[in-house]
């Protein structure tokens, strides 16, 4: 029965997901263990330079998995260390890697793409690909899957009320108040069964403005590239083809410049920690984590803020 009355909930403009379309689930790496559940994989081949979130379904639903390292364009270094009948993980790494993709179909039958660093990736036909929507806004979970099938199971749905103080605290008190309930609820996220995403998760995904979103990013990215390109070590960047990245990754050795950021209250994430364990410090993996500085050019900024971190990085 539909309550009427009492108290008032969050207000929230209601409209339709980005991936409306898609199996909407709890958590990203629960959307992967469904990938695993339905293909039923007996091996998987998974980048070294990836999240260490990523081994929990592989290690729940007992799959052996071989890592494989990248080369200086985050891709294969060769397509011959594959067999074909193993599922192979490829990473949407930053969102800018939907061109390599389109190679990658036509050459492994068996592939899925993580896209939870490319929120607005539309997944091709065919092609398993799993998201993780925290990453580019403010929710606590959720998680969408897209295949050509879908499971037996019936999944009830999750709760998430509990999961958002950090969100909460951020806009009272500021992110450095809430990041100790943010690590809280990341720690929460692992272990939990395969759920359908929480009806409160569903409702703020629902209210999202999208194509701002999408247009913030790519004109905070392409402005951040016009004026940092010839410093970046990344020079395989193709400005005419991002389409909402999720950061802008500025490759350098120049030192001290994180230090200077979290000096200036800027917070860079660091992916992944995990690769300082699973890798020697002449591998490109660990390249990627020491001197990939992540920076932000999400929906919450504009030109100015971007001048500020060009200020930094220059200054």
């Amino acid at each position: 029965m539909t309550e009427i009355g009492g108290y008032f909930g969050l207000e929230n403009n209601v409209g339709q997901s980005y991936h409306n379309s898609l199996i909407a689930l709890n958590t990203g790496r629960n959307a992967f263990e469904y990938i695993l559940k339905l293909r039923e994989y007996k091996h998987i081949y998974i980048p070294y330079f990836t999240c260490d979130a990523i081994l929990e379904p592989l290690k729940k639903l007992e799959i052996r998995y071989t890592f494989y390292s990248i080369n200086d364009r985050l891709e294969f270094q060769s397509f011959n260390n594959f067999k074909k009948e193993s599922g192979i993980l490829y990473t949407n790494y930053f969102g800018l890697k939907s061109e390599y993709i389109e190679l990658l179909v036509t050459k492994f039958p068996n592939l899925i793409i993580d896209a939870c660093q490319a929120f607005f990736y539309k997944p091709l036909p065919g092609i398993d690909t799993f998201y993780s929507p925290r990453k580019f806004f403010g929710v606590s979970d959720g998680g969408y899957v897209s295949c050509d099938k879908t499971l037996k199971d019936t999944f009830t749905h999750d709760s998430s009320f509990n999961r958002f103080s950090h969100l909460l605290i951020r806009i009272d008190k500021g992110a450095e108040k809430g990041y100790s309930n943010f690590k809280a609820n990341e720690d929460a996220l692992a272990d939990l069964p395969i759920r359908l995403m929480s009806k409160l998760t569903t409702t703020l995904m629902n209210g999202i403005d999208y194509q701002n979103s999408l247009n913030k990013r790519n004109e905070n990215f392409s402005f951040l590239h016009s004026k940092l390109k010839k410093q970046n070590g990344f020079t395989w960047i193709k400005e005419d083809l991002i389409n909402g990245p999720m950061i802008y990754p500025f490759y350098t050795t120049q030192k001290n410049l994180r230090e200077k950021f979290i000096n200036h209250k800027i917070y860079l994430a660091q992916y992944w920690p995990n690769i300082v364990d699973w890798v020697n410090k002449e591998s490109n993996e660990f390249k990627y984590y020491e001197n990939i500085l992540t920076l932000p050019i999400d929906q919450r900024y504009g030109k100015e803020e971007m001048k500020i971190i060009i200020g930094i990085i220059n200054g």
